[in-house]
């Protein structure tokens, strides 16, 4: 194989794959309709014309045989009235109007069958033409739906692999650390608040205790010696009878009955 040959194929096969690429079913289908369209166009004009191509023949056809005839009739008054030789120059005439009536029936004949082919086959490009129309439309359809099909794979495909499924993915990851974090929180500010109360009870007992050996201590040990007369105790003189006591907030009466229903117990 010679090296233009080989070329040649290379240009024909790469300009073959990029129309073949480049073709749009929806266009081409469009297109073709419209190049059918034209040819109805076409064919509908050349019916017209043969159609009308006939009319002119027959009427050709029927004016030579109405002359014919006419000179026929002449040539018939002319021999009644013993003109021979008119009658002879009328039978010629009317023979020169049958002969071209022959040629004319002839064409007008071949006329009618090519008119009547050229309708048919009208009538079939229409029937064409009409069946796919409706063919387009439904492949039309099928080549919006296939590319539809093919972007939402596509799509499909990319939420799967591109960084946005990926961020949705790293910030789940940080919602449910925060949420761990936030639940160990909890959980241990539970447990200090349990553990401060479990020292107070603890701190109680303690405290019950000692406050017991401290009396104890006391009842052994001497009676506290009288103070002299008119000595005042320092309580009594730090704290008078008629001392006013500032109010006490919400808080603490309710701390007060608290301790009062303690030393009730």
């Amino acid at each position: 194989m010679g090296l233009f040959d080989r070329v040649s194929r290379l240009l024909r096969a790469n300009v073959n794959d990029m129309v073949s690429k480049a073709e749009d079913p929806e266009k081409i289908l469009e297109q073709a309709v419209m190049d059918m369209q034209e040819d109805l166009v076409q064919l509908r004009q050349a019916v017209a014309s043969s159609i009308a191509n006939q009319k002119r023949s027959e009427q050709q056809y029927n004016k030579a045989m109405a002359d014919a005839n006419s000179w026929q009739s002449k040539a018939q008054l002319a021999l009644q009235k013993g003109d021979e030789d008119l009658a002879r120059e009328a039978l010629v005439r009317k023979k020169n109007y049958s002969e071209t009536a022959a040629s004319l029936k002839a064409q007008l004949d071949g006329q009618a069958g090519m008119v009547d082919t050229m309708k048919k086959s009208l009538i079939q490009l229409e029937g064409k033409i009409s069946e796919a129309k409706t063919k387009k439309d439904m492949l039309k359809s099928r080549s919006q739906a296939a590319k539809a099909q093919e972007q939402l794979q596509g799509a499909v495909g990319r939420i799967g692999t591109n960084s946005a499924m990926a961020a949705f993915e790293r910030m789940e990851e940080k919602v449910l650390i925060q949420e761990a974090k936030s639940q160990a929180a909890a959980e241990l500010t539970g447990t200090d608040l349990e553990n401060r109360f479990a020292a107070l009870s603890a701190g109680s007992d303690v405290d019950d205790e000692l406050a017991a050996m401290k009396q104890q201590m006391l009842g052994g040990s001497q009676s506290t010696a009288a103070l002299p007369q008119g000595t005042v105790s320092p309580t009594a003189a730090a704290t008078p009878k008629d001392t006013v006591k500032a109010p006490m907030s919400p808080q603490d009466e309710e701390l007060e009955a608290l301790r009062k229903q303690i030393d009730g117990l």
